[in-house]
């Protein structure tokens, strides 16, 4: 090793200076030892935090157990399975349409099994030809900006950075995008061309789910015809048989102590009593609510700036960063579960896995009492997929019921357009199909293993961390519509986060679990680039950290560039948030320029998008000539895609390109991180 090497040449060059005493040398090769040994350890540490590892590491398995209990080719075998299901998950549907592929492969007698990439080491892919007619299927989620989830990254650098020979494996892949987003599907495009030019055999085309429209029916599509292509491959037929077979089996633990069951916590047992850093997607920082604070002045509508209390947690965060936030759903909607079904909220239960080899022994922390299943772990308010449908179809004692569940469970083109019209279009979710169809009655603890997990919310942080070391703040508006069915649906994170109002000091202040999610949304390195964000409404968030961020440095005597914020809502006089501020910035010179769209204060409406346009030379003097950054915050369905048409319109007319020159340098600002998106849909 270097460092080795290093001591080797020191004490030969010692030996040969007869100036220098053995005591001399003795002391210098015991002070370039105990510095290797600590540098070695040192890189040793830092090498495995930055790393994380595919072996899953429980603390009563010794390292020979844990390394074992990674290879997915050795559960396969024991097994006597053929399939693998890999899924990258960042919501949970990925792992939810593993699930059911699994589930389906014993109608094609290939006996599955699911597996968390993250928990696996993934070079045994290699070893797959060794099992006969063996499948690995991959279920890849794309989020952001065309990143892979968190559990799939190891996986991806894996197939980036690795030359395996997969030639033997078998493979499948089914993208989850959103098509209102730039990259889409991309995480799920490269894994399936990264495999086959690895060898890798492709049974069945890719599978392309798009969010932003039906993606349970572009699953539902591609899932028949991935098993008349396996099929076909392996010389096999479906044995007919339905697999409505439980994943997960009742256990009754009415005897389990107190202290045993599980109260609301993601991971760790009494995590919220005794909070240990670091804090992530498992282990949620419990953050106290310092402000809670309405931003608008009028109307009907909502939009609150709230700051979470992070001192003393250890927790650091950047401008731009995202912050998670764990919401709990309505006592109201839980209660009417309980009393539709006739159910013991507070019955103690745990669901364990009937696959004993499974990773995942149960859907979500166990034990605990349904009210907390419901209220903590599951998703109660979104609109139930078609296998769930299907699973209900044998709780419904009314023929009615049944017909109708069955119709909507099946892949017909009347069952999808009932499903359409009465779930998605209704927006219909578990309580008002419970309602609407009486005679469905569920056992309460399969309903718990069908519903998905419920999932933390994300906001883009509203503040900088220069200036507030020791708060986050968001911004977020108040979500509450009325259904076609005449109900009405409010947003899980946002009506909680309404309810929790600071009080004085000497009561306990109300709190919510919380982590930081890094972004690629940042300020350039030089203070002294300048920078045009657009950001309308709530888009208008990590656009408030960027200014407060300049305006600390400005403040500290440094250069910084042009900042030039465009933004719109309805009303100036109603909805146009943080007005004092920007207008201090404008004045002490922070914000050199504040373009201003209210899109119903007159008769014509007028967006941000109007302004763009109309400020062309502007734009093209910044991100043309002086090389500077463009921000996009905001919605990506609409406003995003026409921002991103004006400043091509902008670069072909000012910079005289072609349209395809055009592109290419929008292209290129986008590569170079001078054109960044921090969009939803």
């Amino acid at each position: 090793m270097e460092n080795s090497e290093g001591v080797k040449i020191e004490s030969t060059v010692v030996t040969e200076e007869p100036l220098i005493s053995a005591l001399d040398i003795a002391l210098f090769v015991v002070i370039i030892t105990v510095a290797y040994f600590w540098y070695f350890k040192r890189d040793k540490q830092s090498s495995s935090s930055e790393k994380k590892p595919y072996t899953i590491q429980p603390s009563s398995l010794s390292s020979i157990e844990q390394t074992s209990n990674s290879s997915f080719i050795k559960k396969l075998k024991s097994t006597g399975r053929s399939l693998v299901v890999f899924y990258g998950s960042q919501t949970g549907t990925a792992e939810e349409f593993a699930g059911r592929i699994a589930k389906e492969g014993a109608r094609y007698k290939m006996k599955g099994m699911v597996a968390d990439p993250e928990e696996c080491d993934m070079a045994d892919l290699v070893e797959m030809k060794e099992i006969q007619k063996s499948l690995a299927i991959f279920c890849i989620a794309t989020y952001g900006e065309g990143d892979p989830t968190d559990n799939a990254m190891d996986f991806y650098e894996w197939l980036q950075n690795g030359d395996a020979d997969l030639e033997g494996l078998n493979y499948a892949v089914f993208g989850l995008g959103n098509k209102t987003y730039e990259h889409y599907n991309e995480i799920a495009i490269y894994i399936d061309q990264r495999l086959e030019e690895l060898g890798a055999t492709r049974v069945h085309e890719i599978g392309l789910g798009d969010d932003d429209a039906n993606i349970e029916d572009d699953f539902v599509s591609w899932k028949e015809k991935l098993w008349e292509s396996v099929c076909s491959h392996y010389g096999i037929e479906e044995t007919g048989e339905e697999s409505n077979i439980r994943q997960y089996k009742l256990v009754d633990c009415s005897e389990v102590l107190p202290e045993r069951i599980f109260s609301g916590e993601i991971s760790r047992l009494k995590s919220y009593e005794n909070q240990r850093f670091p804090f992530d997607v498992k282990n949620p920082y419990l953050s106290k609510i310092a402000v809670n604070r309405e931003l608008h002045k009028s109307g009907d509508r909502s939009c609150m700036h709230i700051e979470f209390d992070i001192d003393g947690s250890k927790m650091r965060y950047d401008t731009g960063d995202h912050v998670a936030v764990y919401p709990k759903n309505s006592s109201e909607l839980v209660d009417k579960i309980g009393e539709l079904l006739n159910a013991d909220l507070d019955a103690v239960f745990s669901l364990l896995n009937t696959d004993e080899e499974s990773s995942k022994k149960h859907p979500f922390p166990c034990p605990c009492t349904y009210r907390t299943a419901l209220t903590y772990y599951l998703d109660i308010t979104s609109n139930p997929r078609t296998h769930i449908m299907k699973e209900l179809i044998e709780y419904a004692s009314d023929p009615k019921d049944q017909e109708k569940l069955k119709l909507m469970a099946s892949s017909t083109p009347e069952g999808k357009k009932e499903f359409h019209e009465w779930i998605l279009r209704d927006n219909r979710n578990i309580v008002h199909i419970l309602e609407d169809l009486p005679s469905v009655k569920p056992d309460l603890d399969h309903l718990c293993e069908l519903l998905p997990r419920l999932q933390c919310r994300y906001y883009s942080i509203s503040s900088s961390p220069k200036v507030y070391p020791k708060s986050i703040h968001i911004t977020a508006v108040l979500v509450n519509y009325t259904t076609p069915t005449n109900r009405v649906n409010k947003g899980v994170a946002t009506n909680l986060l309404a309810q929790l109002i600071p009080t004085n000091d000497e009561l306990p202040q109300p709190t919510i679990p919380i982590y930081i999610r890094r972004s690629q949304f940042r300020l350039p390195p030089k203070s002294q680039t300048p920078i045009i964000m657009i950001g309308p409404g709530t888009g208008l968030a990590p656009f408030r950290g960027f200014i407060q961020e300049r305006d600390y440095a400005r403040k500290e005597g440094r250069e910084i560039g042009e900042m030039v914020l465009y933004f719109g809502c309805r009303k100036k006089d109603e909805d146009f948030i943080y007005e004092n501020e920007l207008q201090e910035y404008v004045a002490n010179g922070t914000l050199t320029k504040l373009h201003l769209a209210f899109s119903r204060d007159q008769p014509e409406k007028k967006y941000v998008t109007h302004l763009l346009e109309q400020n062309a030379d502007e734009l093209w003097n910044i991100i043309g000539e002086k090389s500077g950054h463009l921000y996009v915050c905001g919605d990506a369905r609409s406003m995003a895609k026409d921002v991103h048409s004006i400043i091509v319109k902008v670069v072909m007319e000012k910079g005289q390109m072609t349209s395809s020159q055009a592109l290419n340098y929008v292209k290129k600002m986008e590569q170079q991180k001078r054109y960044s998106a921090d969009v939803w849909s």
